[in-house]
């Protein structure tokens, strides 16, 4: 397995020949604002209907051709690796490389073989509508290094905000605000990298997403956003997991979902927990 850097020579070869896009998705965390429910269970195992986040994420990249996937696992990790198995059930074909002790949000693809052109990195815990092929193809029509897909999120501050003036009448209230909204483009934790990317994370040590950004852009290296507007859910608090559920269920395309008739509201995650059972006996 790969322990170093890249050399950059076979990194910059790969953008003639372009193959088959591969997916690294992490499934190592804690996810401890979700306890109690991660006490037992890990985040990206967490049901919507009878399939979990996890299963629906294979689903939908292997809807997008991309069936080529590792799991990177740490947080009880043997029941992902029961539950999914091989990936076949589900149009996929998984590696699983596994996390002796937590390495960030980027180090832990330093153990991934065979990343010689572009590849997807996101999270396990995503709940998305969003489009991988496109995704893709505006990463690499734009020639980044790395793509981060973004939505533009409102963010509410529950206090008023005071408008105060400057110089001289810094101490007047010129305006106040109730708890005014903000929006912010954020990162939905999906992102499209080259192999460059690999000379500039460390041989060693715990290194994450922001870390390499910053690295990134130091360097002048091309930083992309990829912008989407449509159904997004970070799985991180039991509020957005209660909203997530929900919205999942009532988008239009739902009757034509991506784990088909197996999802269903009524009694969700029933067989699930039954797989689930079946592996931690």
């Amino acid at each position: 397995m790969s322990t170093g850097v890249v050399p950059i020579g076979r990194a910059t070869t790969s953008r003639s020949r372009r193959g088959s896009v591969k997916a690294v998705v992490l499934a190592g965390g804690r996810g401890t604002r979700l306890a109690p429910y991660t006490s037992v269970l890990p985040k990206p195992l967490m049901p919507i209907g009878d399939l979990s986040i996890l299963e629906l994420v294979l689903r939908q990249l292997a809807r997008s051709s991309i069936t080529e996937i590792t799991l990177c696992v740490g947080y009880l990790s043997h029941l992902i690796e029961a539950v999914l198995s091989n990936g076949r059930t589900h149009g996929v074909n998984i590696t699983f490389v596994r996390e002796e002790e937590p390495l960030g949000t980027v180090a832990p693809v330093r153990k991934v073989d065979g990343l010689n052109d572009s590849f997807i990195l996101m999270n396990g815990d995503v709940l998305t509508t969003l489009d991988y092929k496109d995704l893709v193809r505006q990463h690499r029509r734009s020639r980044n290094l790395l793509t981060i897909a973004t939505m533009d999120r409102p963010v509410r501050i529950d206090y008023g905000v005071l408008e105060l003036g400057q110089n001289g009448s810094r101490n007047r209230v010129k305006a106040f605000i109730e708890k005014p909204e903000m929006t912010s483009t954020v990162s939905m934790g999906i992102y499209v990298l080259e192999p460059e990317v690999f000379a500039y994370i460390p041989e060693s040590g715990y290194f994450d997403f922001p870390d390499l950004v910053r690295t990134l852009l130091d360097n002048g290296e091309p930083v992309g956003a990829y912008r989407f507007d449509g159904l997004w859910f970070d799985i991180g608090r039991r509020d957005d997991y209660e909203a997530a559920v929900t919205a999942w269920f009532e988008r239009p395309e739902h009757n034509d979902d991506d784990a088909g008739n197996a999802v269903s509201r009524n009694g969700a995650g029933a067989r699930l927990a039954d797989r689930i059972g079946s592996a931690q006996s």
